[in-house]
């Protein structure tokens, strides 16, 4: 079974918000995956950065994170997140103003993946998705 751990986790990792235990914790013997829109964030997040410091510490826990696998978006996630961007605009729940997590959902869903985040009524509402609230 695979995770993927949300843009919020990370960040709060690195500003030591949680710990790494905790999120080891949550995740137990799941593989940890990235995938391209969290990449997005946090290098939106390092370029971004209001001193060199932040910018240096950002890009370090990014080191780190970069380790892990990346799932590839391909046709089959295209079609799943249509289908769910469908869904959620048709019960009232536009997805336009969360496109990331609705491409997350989408490769969670895709691969039979959990999500773990601190913000889980951002996907609360994403039919056929397994979230981990930490």
């Amino acid at each position: 079974m695979g995770v993927i751990v949300d843009t919020c986790v990370w960040i709060d990792v690195e500003r030591r918000a949680l710990t790494p235990g905790e999120v080891a914790e949550c995740i137990g013997n799941d593989v940890v995956y990235l995938c391209p829109q969290v990449m997005a964030e946090l290098q939106y997040g390092v370029e971004r950065a209001a001193t060199p410091e932040q910018r240096n510490r950002r890009n370090s826990a990014l080191d780190k994170i970069r380790r892990k696998p990346c799932l590839i978006v391909d046709q089959t996630t295209g079609e799943t997140f249509g289908r769910l961007a469908a869904q959620l605009d048709r019960a009232g729940t536009p997805s336009t103003h969360r496109v990331h997590d609705v491409w997350i959902a989408a490769l969670a869903i895709q691969h039979g993946f959990r999500v773990l985040t601190r913000n889980p009524r951002d996907f609360a509402d994403i039919p056929g998705l397994d979230v981990v609230a930490i």
